[in-house]
C-alpha cells in the first residue's frame, strides 16, 4: 500500500511539473495555474474593467487576486477600483488590496469584510473556494453546498443591481439546486468551465448576472438553507 501511494504521488508530481498552465503560471508570476481559470472566464465574458468594486473570496495564495489586478489597472498602470480578499489562510499581501484572514461564515469576520467596504456596493463577487474534502461524498458536498449559500447571500446583499457572482460549485449532489436557486435571483445563470481547469476534476463555475427586480425591491434574501 505504501509503495503504491508512493508512485501515486510521484505521478502527481510528474503531471502538474508537465502542466503548461504550471509552466505558464511560472515564467508569468502568478502564484498558481489558478490565475487562468479567472483569465480564461474574463475573456470570454469580461467580467473586470478599471474602477470597479470587487470581492474575493477563497483568495488564498492570490492568483485570481493578480488577474482582478491587472484587469482592473488602466493603461497608465494606475489600479482603479477596490479589492477586497478574504481567506482562511494569510495570503502575501499584494499593492492596493485589502486581505482579511478568517472564515467567512463567522459574523465577526463578515463584520470585518463589511467595515472593507464601507457601504460601497459590490460590482463583482468572485468565489473559488472549497471545503475541506473528507473523502465521504454526502458530506463534501453538504459543505459545498453551505459554502455556496453563504456566498449567494452575501451577493444579494452587496452587489449593485447589475452586479455578478462567478461561483465554484462541483458537479454532484445539489448542484442542479444550486442552478435553480442562482435563476430565482439573477437575470442570466450560465455555467463555465474554462481549459485551465483539468478536465477530469468535477469543478465548474457558474456566472450569475444582474439582480432580478424582486431582488432590487428587497424580497428576502436566501438564508443558509436554499431561501
Amino acid at each position: 500500500m505504501a509503495a503504491s501511494k508512493q508512485r501515486s504521488k510521484r505521478a502527481w508530481i510528474e503531471r502538474h511539473l508537465a502542466d503548461p498552465y504550471v509552466k505558464a503560471a511560472a515564467q508569468r508570476g502568478y502564484r498558481s495555474r489558478a490565475a487562468f481559470k479567472l483569465a480564461q472566464i474574463d475573456a470570454r465574458d469580461r467580467l473586470l474593467r478599471p474602477g470597479m468594486v470587487v470581492v474575493e473570496l477563497g483568495a488564498a495564495p492570490g492568483s485570481w487576486t493578480q488577474v482582478v489586478l491587472e484587469r482592473l489597472r488602466g493603461r497608465d498602470g494606475v489600479l482603479r477600483g477596490r479589492i477586497v480578499a478574504l481567506d482562511l489562510l494569510p495570503m502575501e499581501p499584494l499593492p492596493g488590496v485589502d486581505c482579511i484572514v478568517g472564515d467567512f461564515r463567522e459574523p465577526a469576520v463578515r463584520a470585518q469584510l463589511e467595515a472593507a467596504l464601507a457601504g460601497a456596493k459590490v460590482d463583482l463577487v468572485l468565489s473559488d473556494m472549497a471545503p475541506r474534502l473528507s473523502g465521504i461524498a454526502a458530506v463534501d458536498a453538504a459543505r459545498s453546498c453551505d459554502l455556496a449559500e453563504h456566498t449567494i447571500a452575501f451577493a444579494l446583499e452587496h452587489l449593485q443591481g447589475n452586479g455578478a457572482l462567478l461561483l465554484k460549485a462541483f458537479h454532484g449532489s445539489g448542484f442542479s439546486q444550486l442552478v435553480e436557486t442562482l435563476k430565482r435571483y439573477f437575470v442570466n445563470v450560465a455555467t463555465r468551465k474554462p481549459a485551465a481547469s483539468r478536465a477530469e476534476s468535477a469543478e465548474t463555475y457558474l456566472l450569475a448576472r444582474g439582480l432580478k427586480k424582486r431582488v432590487l425591491m428587497g424580497a428576502p434574501n436566501p438564508s443558509p438553507r436554499w431561501g
